[in-house]
């Protein structure tokens, strides 16, 4: 089981929108110096609804082929077409992805029995680790925990992302699908408290600007050592804020280009940072101890 820091890794693009290849690597690399536990290519974080299915696919097996196994690599392969997500998750697997994370269809509103069929149906497609995820702020659709429960019952569902930020959750699931299944905050801003009632880790878009003061608040969360965690967390509270004044990955986009690790791109519905929100996600970076 994957434990710890997981970054829900942006995708780098140059300013006209197309992929930066160069700068995927070199994220690859910075993310295992710094002691982040795997990385998610290609989630919604990832711009997955923006890139086309070969993009998708080849962005993925790039950061498979950098990673060279020193870092698990879980795909994004979510769609609001089951037939769609069948195909990603069995081209995931193709290239070498660890494990998948599959968001709820988006915009559909599928009905609790529709969503464990969809999920049921990759299941039983594709033999690879599959992770459930829950974000109904972006996708208009609910995974109630009865419902992840059923799913942990299938052989390869091995986890969730619960992104909805109700701590009750938490304990909901662990109780319906056990202590072997794998619970994912998908909130930065409760993820501590998360894993002091037993998550496993986040996938985490803080991770992606503090990727080791995020490894390291996590691990001690998950450990149980309340004060450490507190004390790290307190550094990234900023940022959990701040990566979320415009939709994400606006925010964390133009930090991680401040860095110096990316070029200022991103494609279309989305926009680069608005000026007036600099300031604002400077001094949550320098709060962090992020070197701008």
């Amino acid at each position: 089981m994957i434990q710890g820091s997981i970054v829900a890794l942006v995708t780098p693009m140059d300013e006209s929108g197309a992929v930066d290849w160069a700068s995927l690597q070199k994220l690859v690399e910075f993310h295992i110096a710094q002691d982040t536990d795997a990385i998610v290519a290609v989630g919604t974080t990832g711009e997955s609804a923006t890139l086309d299915e070969d993009e998708h696919c080849d962005v993925v097996k790039a950061v498979v082929n950098y990673a060279q196994g020193r870092v698990p690599v879980i795909a994004g392969t979510g769609s609001n077409s089951t037939t769609e997500a069948i195909t990603l998750t069995r081209r995931a697997k193709e290239v070498g992805a660890d494990a998948c994370l599959i968001v709820t269809p988006y915009y559909n509103k599928p009905t609790q029995e529709g969503l464990y069929l969809h999920y049921k149906a990759i299941s039983e497609a594709i033999d690879i680790k599959q992770i459930l995820y829950n974000v109904p702020g972006r996708t208009a659709c609910d995974m109630l925990p009865e419902t992840v429960g059923r799913l942990s019952h299938l052989d390869n569902i091995v986890g969730v992302k619960e992104a909805t930020g109700d701590l009750t959750r938490i304990t909901t699931i662990r109780d319906l699908a056990g202590s072997d299944f794998a619970i994912y905050s998908g909130d930065d801003a409760t993820s501590r408290e998360a894993c002091l009632m037993g998550a496993n880790g986040s996938i985490t878009v803080t991770g992606n600007v503090a990727p080791k003061l995020a490894h390291e608040m996590l691990l001690a969360a998950i450990k149980g050592d309340v004060e450490t965690a507190l004390a790290l967390d307190n550094k990234l509270i900023g940022l959990h804020k701040q990566l979320f004044i415009q939709a994400n990955p606006i925010p964390v986009k133009w930090a991680v280009a401040e860095m110096g690790l990316m070029a200022k791109g991103i494609r279309l519905p989305l926009t680069w940072l608005t000026e007036d929100c600099y300031d604002a996600v400077r001094l949550a970076m320098q709060q962090a101890d992020i070197i701008v």
